[in-house]
């Protein structure tokens, strides 16, 4: 707590779970008969992970797996006793299943019972948002430890024995573009030993009247053999939204805790591919901070990808240093982001 008994938040612990071995360019190119080159120059990502098999197309890993194994990580890495953690926050894009909701199979698989849980769908900004509502949880005294969780299992969308010639580039690009995985942290009014305040938290819809930059469709029983496109991208309107939405919720953050562009040690730009992610870093213009990057081998695993940045961060981060996230979500424009400091 501070000098006025106000009750901070803080990262006691941090884990995350990549299914499988990484698959390369040269792998990913020959199940979808498309020219390696082209994937390394236009994504600039060089691995991902699947949670199926892309050689048969079996699925080895559901979603709540892939939590679980990341909440056991970051368990163990607080230092907790599991029976400490009073609430679940989850965020995601791909539940396995509309209902139960897939964070009360990871409750399961974690033996966890009788407390609160919640699940957020969400894109890229889920994982900020499950943070910001653990947050608020923990800073407002109602509860003092949580399990924030994010991740996506993409694949599920990919059909390794479908005829990938016939597939729109909007929605070929996101074969490429993304992966699967997992990430969670243990959030506590306490300092932990990881001694990472979170000081604040960015989480607001932008989108009114937009068109949104990214859409997946669900089918139900009665438009499963609809010929709508599943997935697909507005790439152009990323390219040009995604960068200019990073630097204002860079300066809104800075501004909101009076903290200038000098005072930052460490930058978690947007993971939206390795050459897109490239550009934002540059253009945000922070040349003091140290980049916090993931995507060009993780690939584009949605809501897990802030949780790998957090755990490249916490190995890296020294006390009296700051840090700052940024996050976007383009499907309806959501800006996220959040700020650090280690005590």
């Amino acid at each position: 707590m501070t000098s006025t008994d106000t009750p901070e938040a803080y990262l006691a612990g941090i884990g995350t779970f990549l299914p499988g071995d990484p698959v390369d360019n040269a792998t990913l190119s020959k199940v979808l008969g498309v020219n390696q080159d082209w994937v390394e120059a236009f994504i600039g990502t060089k691995t991902r992970h699947f949670a199926k098999d892309l050689s048969t197309g079996e699925v080895q890993w559901s979603l709540a797996d892939l939590c679980a194994r990341a909440a056991d990580l970051a368990v163990e890495d607080s230092g907790i006793d599991p029976a400490e953690i009073e609430f679940i926050v989850m965020g995601t894009a791909t539940p396995d299943t509309l209902m139960p909701a897939t964070v009360n199979h990871v409750a399961d698989q974690l033996g966890l019972n009788q407390l609160p849980t919640y699940q957020l769908q969400s894109g890229c900004a889920g994982a900020v948002q499950a943070l910001d509502l653990a947050h608020s949880f923990v800073t407002s005294g109602r509860y003092r430890t949580g399990l924030v969780l994010g991740g996506d299992v993409c694949s599920k969308h990919l059909d390794v024995h479908m005829d990938f010639s016939a597939v729109p580039p909007s929605e070929l690009v996101n074969f490429v573009l993304f992966g699967d995985g997992a990430g969670a942290a243990v959030l506590s009014a306490e300092p932990g030993a990881r001694r990472i305040a979170v000081r604040r938290v960015l989480n607001r819809l932008t989108g009114l009247g937009r068109a949104p930059g990214q859409v997946i469709e669900w089918f139900g029983i009665a438009d499963r053999d609809s010929d709508k496109q599943a997935a697909k991208e507005d790439y152009k309107a990323i390219e040009e939204s995604v960068p200019v939405m990073a630097v204002e919720i860079l300066w809104e953050l800075l501004g909101e805790l009076d903290w200038s562009a000098e005072d930052l040690d460490f930058l978690l730009p947007p993971q939206l591919s390795g050459r897109m992610t490239k550009r934002i870093f540059e253009q945000l213009g922070v040349p003091g901070a140290q980049e916090v990057s993931c995507v060009a081998e993780t690939g584009n695993n949605g809501n897990a990808l802030p949780f790998v940045q957090l755990e490249r961060l916490a190995g890296r981060i020294a006390p009296g240093q700051r840090a700052l996230g940024v996050a976007v979500e383009s499907s309806k424009w959501i800006k996220g982001g959040f700020a650090l400091e280690m005590v």
